[in-house]
């Protein structure tokens, strides 16, 4: 018996089609390689390419700012000054508190200094990962406090310029409520500033130089005590300052 063997039709294969790459760098690159392109041609694409990069920046600073502004806690006002004898947040309060959080939302912050006439002017510039900044400026004159030389002046009016500065790059709050919501679970962080704290209080004890003097610094560092309900640097500040009372209140 014989058979006829039938062999399958050939298939046509079906040539796909090259994909094209439309994108804004394909189109430059395309358009470098096209002889025929003039140079103002390529400067055009380029601005666009730039634009639209930083476009995209800044849609990416202003989302993250947006969900890092509901992780800001109220910095916790633990210094006291000395002049007023009213509470404050340290620069180093301030920076211990929202340095994690900037660095978890892609953020940093640097600082630039300028000293001309007895004035000092800070610049803090908020950058973020995605490329775009944003920047403010502080002008404010040198701060020729009692006992200060021209060094600690500047010193002191830089470090005021970068703290308000912060504060309104970041739309950073203090109050003399402590807010323990950013803090390690072990309190290890807390711990830590109450020390600082503490240490803040007994260096503004030791620059008084009169009762009075003291007495308001002692009256601002009780609302602060109270606040961080730290019972052991209560103590260690009050034996201080009745020591410190002492020397001042005893004849010359």
């Amino acid at each position: 018996m014989s058979g006829q063997i039938i062999v399958p039709e050939q298939r046509r294969q079906a040539v796909a089609p090259i994909p094209t790459d439309n994108s804004i760098m394909a189109v430059i690159s395309r358009a470098a390689a096209d002889p025929t392109c003039d140079i103002e041609k390529m400067e055009r694409l380029l601005a666009m390419h730039e634009r639209m990069q930083a476009k995209d920046a800044e849609q990416a600073f202003n989302a993250a700012m947006a969900e890092m502004q509901c992780n800001i806690p109220t910095v916790f006002e633990g210094a006291v000054n000395l002049h007023t004898g009213n509470s404050y947040a340290t620069l180093d309060h301030i920076t211990h508190t929202l340095k994690p959080i900037m660095q978890q939302h892609g953020f940093a912050i640097t600082f630039k200094v300028e000293n001309a006439d007895k004035l000092i002017s800070v610049t803090g510039i908020l950058m973020h990962r995605g490329g775009h900044r944003e920047q403010t400026t502080m002008t404010l004159p040198t701060d020729i406090g009692k006992g200060r030389n021209d060094v600690q002046a500047v010193g002191s009016s830089t470090t005021y310029g970068k703290r308000y500065v912060m504060c309104a790059l970041l739309n950073i709050t203090t109050g003399e409520t402590r807010d323990d919501d950013g803090q390690s679970a072990d309190g290890s962080d807390t711990d830590d500033m109450r020390a600082q704290v503490v240490a803040d209080i007994l260096e503004r004890v030791g620059q008084t130089t009169t009762p009075e003097e003291l007495k308001d610094v002692w009256q601002a560092s009780l609302k602060v005590l109270q606040a961080s309900g730290d019972t052991n640097g209560y103590s260690t500040v009050k034996t201080a300052v009745t020591v410190h009372k002492a020397k001042l209140e005893a004849p010359q």
